[in-house]
């Protein structure tokens, strides 16, 4: 259930279980890699290098094209594995997980023939300075659970069509469609070794890749806790680092804002893929004088979210990832009814779907958790200040536009944000205030491949997607050419004068 060097290997490790959060059913067994099974990757990427290097931009658009044309002849097929390995939506993932990735591999196709340095000029006498942007090697990256298809994708394809090779480890959860990705990527016509994926526990193969003597670059999406730990290995042996952290982004709802687009922006911003987002909107910052209209429309409008089984076109929002991410989600909702606060729908696990049928399982095997609404809590509630990661937003009021650039940057994260507004000067100011990586403007959670993605603070450095990820995955040189024709050249004399 590994993937080098164009063929698929049995891992080393332990024996894993996987298993579909929305129906408790066992879906496969396989072994995980260790840090023999990624000794062999990175050898693999290795011995690719020299020669994928050399090949011209054109060429790696080329193959990165063909590798598009790959993945939409399996759409489909990685949609509903997508589906089968997280609990989410079949619509999710058809409608947005797979058409993204996609389409950021046509992105960067394009990209691929944009990788240039400044033009040459003269910047000490008689002589030529130009600059090259180069690849780095063998690059070790880490994708989430989350979203496997699309971070697969913004981990390999900036990597590959900037020229370097790539050794990508997977959560042990959900191996299933970054594997089809390297197979779709020889199939594409890939060299052997470029595009490596291997799946296994962060302990066991992820450290082994980060502390691997021939990965000269890592790049990690997930919590901020493990993100400080990989910058820890990293610079033991001094490699460069990208990280994609957590996140708590603020919706920030002004008091002449449409409140009716606020409240259904917040809710698909809230919900997507069950929460589990690092950019979902998870604190509400609404004006006081709409905080009860605004409350009351999202409690009616998440009432209306159809929790159920995945594989029906009809439901709107799956499960969560496994139990024990169901149990740590409903602990912290607990705990903040317990400490008084407002609930004002879900809070609960559900048991039956949106037409009152049970859902597949029980309680005790799925994952599902139902829509939440919180209000009633103080800034220093760990509903407000830590990262849930589920499907619940928290509501706060303000008084003053201040109060709310306050409230929005009281965080330790600065991932995502938006503002819910129809005033120029408000706009402008939550756009230049909040401190995030991304700030959208009356709409929250639309992503493109064309602009970057990455975050400000404990949300990490760094940038996905665009032509700015360029800089995680590529080196400038520096090249001086002299055009003395005489030997002795005048500065010298500073150093010798015979």
């Amino acid at each position: 259930m590994h993937y080098w060097n164009g063929t698929y290997y049995e891992g080393s490790g332990e024996t894993f279980t996987l298993v579909n959060p929305a129906t408790g059913e066992r879906t496969g067994e396989y072994t995980l890699a260790n840090a023999a099974d990624v000794n062999d990757a990175v050898a693999s990427a290795k011995a690719a290098y020299p020669a994928f290097k050399a090949l011209t931009p054109g060429e790696r658009a080329e193959l990165m094209l063909a590798l598009a044309t790959q993945l939409e002849a399996r759409a489909d097929e990685l949609a509903e594995l997508e589906s089968l390995q997280t609990g989410k939506s079949i619509r999710l993932a058809k409608e947005f997980d797979v058409p993204g990735s996609i389409d950021n591999a046509k992105f960067f196709a394009g990209s691929a023939r944009q990788l240039t340095g400044l033009a040459a000029g003269t910047y000490w006498e008689k002589s030529t300075s130009m600059t090259r942007r180069e690849p780095l090697g063998v690059v070790g990256s880490i994708a989430p659970w989350n979203y496997p298809l699309q971070m697969a994708a913004w981990k390999v394809f900036p990597a590959v069509a900037a020229g370097n090779t790539i050794v990508l480890k997977t959560s042990e959860m959900t191996p299933g469609t970054s594997l089809i990705l390297a197979e779709a990527a020889t199939a594409a016509g890939f060299a052997p070794g470029v595009i490596n994926v291997i799946a296994g526990d962060g302990l066991e193969a992820g450290e082994a890749l980060i502390t691997h003597p021939d990965v000269v670059m890592s790049s990690f999406t997930g919590s901020t806790k493990v993100g400080r730990r990989i910058m820890e290995l990293a610079s033991a042996k001094g490699s460069r680092v990208h990280l994609e952290l957590g996140g708590k982004a603020p919706l920030v709802v002004f008091d002449d804002a449409d409140i009716e687009a606020a409240a259904r922006g917040a809710v698909a911003g809230s919900l997507i893929n069950s929460g589990q987002d690092c950019t979902a909107a998870t604190r509400a910052i609404v004006a006081r004088e709409h905080f009860e209209a605004f409350t009351d429309r999202v409690t009616e409008l998440m009432n209306g979210v159809r929790v159920g089984t995945p594989t029906d076109p009809a439901t709107d929002m799956g499960s969560l990832i496994s139990l024990t991410h169901r149990s740590r989600v409903a602990a912290m909702v607990d705990r903040a009814r317990e400490a008084g606060a407002t609930i004002h729908c879900g809070g609960e696990i559900p048991t039956s779907n949106h037409l009152g049928e049970a859902l597949p399982g029980d309680t005790e095997t799925t994952a599902y958790y139902a829509p939440t609404l919180i209000s009633g809590i103080d800034t220093d509630s760990e509903v407000w200040r830590e990262e849930i990661f589920g499907p619940v937003l928290v509501a706060l009021a303000f008084d003053t536009d201040d109060e709310a650039i306050e409230l929005a940057n009281d965080t330790p994260y600065g991932l995502a944000a938006s503002a819910w507004t129809t005033t120029t000067n408000r706009t402008l100011r939550a756009a230049a205030d909040i401190e995030a990586g991304c700030v959208w403007i009356n709409e929250h959670i639309p992503i493109v491949s064309d602009m970057p993605h990455g975050g400000y603070k404990a949300s990490g450095f760094g940038k996905d997607m665009s032509q700015y990820s360029f800089d995680e995955y590529t080196q400038v040189k520096h090249v001086f050419i002299d055009q003395h024709e005489d030997p002795h050249h005048e500065w010298q004399d500073t150093v010798f004068t015979s």
